[in-house]
């Protein structure tokens, strides 16, 4: 992963971003050191040099550490344990794997993708179709894996 880019946020930015982040604005502590990484494909915002927030779509979510060491809300998608190992692996989630999804779910929202055992997230993607649809659906893609378990973000050490 090759840095363009890396600067502390002014104030103005800061609060922009805390803004954006609505109900996770609580990631980023007033006393917090944040700098922001432009990378590829996706930037992402780190908070006391861990990766807290990535940036898609122009909209900031958590990071799977940031899920994982807050347990974060927003809109979730379930998979089977037979999905685990191809998600973790950056695979798309396809509809036959995903067992329950959050009612509210549209196309091109962000999504968490969690396993149905513990509830752990493993995946931040994006919706390819809607919450029914994915849970209906026998056959075809329904979430395209962004940020997983074991990526590039997730083994960052600054």
């Amino acid at each position: 992963m090759k840095v363009k880019q890396r600067y502390h946020l002014k104030k103005k930015k800061l609060k922009e971003l805390k803004r954006d982040l609505g109900e996770y604005s609580d990631l980023i502590s007033n006393k917090s050191s944040v700098e922001f990484l432009e990378v590829d494909p996706n930037p992402f915002v780190l908070v006391d040099g861990k990766p807290a927030v990535i940036i898609i779509n122009e909209k900031p979510f958590p990071t799977l550490k940031a899920a994982l060491e807050n347990d974060i809300g927003g809109k979730k998608v379930t998979v089977d344990m037979g999905a685990v190992k191809f998600v973790t692996n950056g695979a798309d989630i396809m509809s036959p794997g995903i067992v329950a999804s959050d009612k509210d779910v549209k196309s091109d929202d962000v999504v968490v993708v969690v396993e149905e055992t513990h509830k752990k997230p493993l995946a931040i993607g994006i919706a390819l179709i809607s919450g029914e649809k994915m849970v209906e659906n026998d056959s075809g893609k329904a979430i395209e894996n962004i940020h997983h378990i074991g990526d590039d973000i997730w083994n960052l050490e600054i």
